[in-house]
């Protein structure tokens, strides 16, 4: 019994022990924060502790790591949330190397260019969060290549062109934000159909701010053409138009025709009232 004890003892003082030792560092989540890093400008020094050290094993245990908004789960990084931080520069194509990241929030910094095709390579992404930057271009079809996106936000940015209809394929999408960028087009079938019969599977504040775009659960946007009462004084006005120019070349015609017929009056008075000689 108690050789039994010490066995059981043994087995969990190594399993603590397995625990608590540093993993030893995967290269894609080296090369993924590195990038990144060098990818930012931090200007409250709020990745102060984004060392090359760190760096180089971002993950310094089981679930844990020395680099601020990092997030680790049995050695690989699954979370990276680093909001409101002031943060400038242009999002990394290195971050398609975090092959694990299960969560992405750089909201509310001060990133610009586009949004990276590589995205696409964060097969287990759930959740990605770009909202309120200075991001342009066009959101990348690619994105629904991410087939656990529960989660994308990105309004209030500067992104063009129209809304991919391959978003709406992405069947466990809860929360889509696009509000207030620069959209246009129509918003996809699939974005705008209704859930259960009952309403939009998004509701309208998701697509506001974007005054290119339309269509349902939007309100119908207003004409931008000519009203029907324009038109219809358009035609008038043209009618009378019309109408006054042929009078008043019926006019003078008739003055013209006056004119030609009084003259040859009078040339007729003249010669019969000259002597013949």
């Amino acid at each position: 019994m108690r050789t039994s004890s010490h066995h059981l003892l043994l087995f969990l003082l190594l399993h603590l022990l397995l625990l608590s030792r540093p993993l030893m560092a995967d290269p894609d989540d080296q090369r993924c924060l590195s990038g990144l890093f060098k990818s930012l400008s931090d200007p409250n020094g709020s990745l102060r502790n984004w060392s090359a050290s760190n760096l180089n094993s971002p993950c310094n245990g089981f679930m844990t790591s020395s680099l601020y908004g990092v997030t680790c789960n049995n050695g690989r990084v699954v979370r990276l949330s680093l909001p409101n931080l002031s943060l400038s520069g242009q999002l990394s194509n290195s971050l398609s190397n975090c092959t694990n990241l299960q969560s992405l929030d750089l909201s509310s910094n001060q990133l610009t260019g586009p949004i990276p095709n590589s995205l696409s390579s964060l097969v287990n992404l759930a959740v990605l969060n770009l909202s309120a930057n200075h991001l342009s271009g066009e959101i990348p079809p690619s994105l629904s290549l991410c087939a656990y996106l529960n989660v994308i936000d990105l309004h209030s940015n500067e992104l063009t062109g129209q809304i991919p209809d391959q978003i709406g394929l992405l069947v466990r999408l809860s929360v889509f934000d696009v509000s207030f960028n620069g959209l246009t087009g129509s918003i996809p079938y699939l974005l705008a159909n209704k859930s259960n019969g009952f309403g939009p599977r998004f509701n309208a504040s998701s697509f506001a701010g974007n005054k290119e775009l339309y269509g349902y659960p939007l309100p119908p946007i207003k004409n931008k053409g000519l009203s029907v009462l324009a038109i219809v004084g358009i035609g008038i006005g043209s009618g009378l138009l019309s109408l006054f120019l042929s009078f008043t070349v019926v006019c003078l015609w008739l003055r013209a025709t006056e004119r030609e017929t009084t003259k040859a009056g009078e040339e007729g008075k003249i010669s019969h009232l000259m002597p013949d000689y």
